[in-house]
């Protein structure tokens, strides 16, 4: 079981797929960190000084007690998170669509390169060489 279970995890598509989503993690926190870091503070002068990190619809208000300590946290529907995660999934896919569509024209180059002719049939090669034995002995 365990040299099974070895011959399994050691398969090159498993370690492939593993390495894909390792870099797939990394890739989508790169991607965030520039959209909520970059992006959107950038686009924020652009759109008259609207920061959509800041955006939420406030259901319950937080409430604070005499010491002013937080005494209930606020509910609240985060808006402005949402926006940031759909533009950073928009530019996850978007790049992964190219990545995807060069690989997939690699393929294609690879396939319509010329193979080489396929071998003639054994009783092509057999009656060529009979034939050209005959051709000698006369």
């Amino acid at each position: 079981m365990l040299k099974e279970f070895k011959e399994f995890a050691m398969k090159g598509n498993l370690v492939d797929m593993a390495v894909g989503f390792v870099m797939g993690g990394a890739f989508a926190t790169v991607v965030t960190a520039f959209i909520q870091g970059v992006f959107l503070p950038a686009l924020s002068p652009v759109l008259g000084g609207l920061d959509f990190g800041s955006w939420k619809y406030v259901m319950t208000p937080e409430v604070l007690g005499p010491d002013g300590a937080v005494v209930t946290q606020e509910v609240a529907i985060k808006i402005g998170e949402f926006i940031s995660a759909t533009i950073s999934f928009i530019i996850v896919a978007f790049v992964m669509f190219l990545i995807i569509k060069g690989m997939n024209n690699m393929k294609k180059k690879e396939e319509e390169a010329p193979a080489e002719p396929p071998a003639p049939p054994r009783q092509e090669v057999l009656l060529e060489e009979i034939r050209n034995l005959l051709a000698k002995q006369s």
